[in-house]
């Protein structure tokens, strides 16, 4: 196998289901977990050990980590909100955390029930008990590109969260495009930014939505500008309950396929992750919105052939 030089971060379990009205049971869940876990993926965020009632889809997080299939060279992450998240995620035996707190201050309001200078108060002390216990830590600035509410968000507020989240000790920052609002020029601009402040490349991710359709053509933008690290949803599942018209995250299909016709090898079975989004959508019910996933449903591939052109 090619060394990838593309990773791609899986958030289906976690940030795909997190909006859907209909709960999957365990199993199911389970069940879509071990597909993708046959793909070749690194990192596989799973569920969140957030308040049961905030996100009843996600409120068997004990139970999930507790049955996840072992595989060599596969990490399972979970969000953690607060400090009682990462206790139970320490006591579930979890060895990778993601963080989350909003550039925009309104955003961070509705999401987590406090301020930002709040939510950064706390994560300073949960990222380093994380790191004491030896877990491996990412940060989510979600709103990174803009936000519903206060319309464009300030680099600079981008810049200021990210380096204090940096300074707490968080591995990976990851940046997020919550409602789809940023573009190419402007995904540029953000990475540069961080670039001259000091963040290197390589501690840099992307996790884009596709509202306004420009999620991969960001992917592409913010590859161009050096990052390495993309998050994606098999067959583009997911959205934002505390914003409001939040399409889902960008396929992860559609970012494979993409790169792996570009040269830049991401180490994942293309045919398996699709078929881990055809399961999904069986167990969701309703049509998924990725772009190779519609492709390879409508394909007349025959049987047992790859589907890829």
């Amino acid at each position: 196998m090619k060394r990838r030089s593309v990773r791609i971060y899986e958030v289906a379990p976690r940030d795909g289901l997190q909006n859907e009205p209909e709960v999957l049971d365990l199993d199911d869940k389970l069940a879509l977990i071990e597909a993708l876990a046959r793909t070749g993926l690194t990192d596989l965020e799973v569920t969140s050990f957030v308040r049961p009632s905030w996100v009843p889809q996600l409120a068997d997080s004990d139970h999930l980590v507790a049955r996840l299939p072992r595989v060599p060279g596969l990490r399972y992450w979970a969000l953690v909100p607060n400090m009682r998240g990462l206790e139970r995620a320490i006591e579930a035996g979890v060895g990778a955390i993601s963080t989350v707190v909003s550039a925009s201050d309104t955003h961070n309001r509705k999401n987590l029930n406090r301020t930002r200078a709040e939510t950064l108060a706390a994560q300073a002390e949960v990222i380093r008990l994380a790191r004491d216990e030896g877990l491996a830590v990412r940060s989510y600035v979600s709103t990174a590109l803009g936000c519903p509410y206060e319309g464009e968000v300030p680099v600079s507020t981008v810049v200021d969260v990210a380096l204090r989240l940096r300074d707490f000790g968080a591995g990976e920052i990851a940046l997020g495009d919550t409602t789809g609002m940023g573009h190419p020029r402007s995904v540029r601009a953000l990475v540069a930014a961080l670039v001259d402040a000091g963040i290197p490349l390589e501690r840099l991710a992307l996790h884009l939505h596709d509202t306004r359709g420009t999620a991969l053509a960001n992917a592409l933008a913010g590859f161009e500008a050096g990052v390495r690290s993309f998050d994606g949803a098999v067959a583009g599942v997911g959205g934002c309950p505390y914003a409001e018209g939040a399409a889902g995250n960008l396929a992860s299909e559609d970012l494979v396929y993409m790169f792996e016709a570009m040269g830049e090898p991401t180490g994942v079975d293309l045919d398996r992750l699709a078929a881990a989004g055809h399961l999904l959508e069986d167990l969701l019910g309703r049509p998924l919105p990725g772009r190779y996933h519609r492709w390879a449903a409508a394909s007349t591939c025959e049987a047992g052939e790859s589907c890829i052109a």
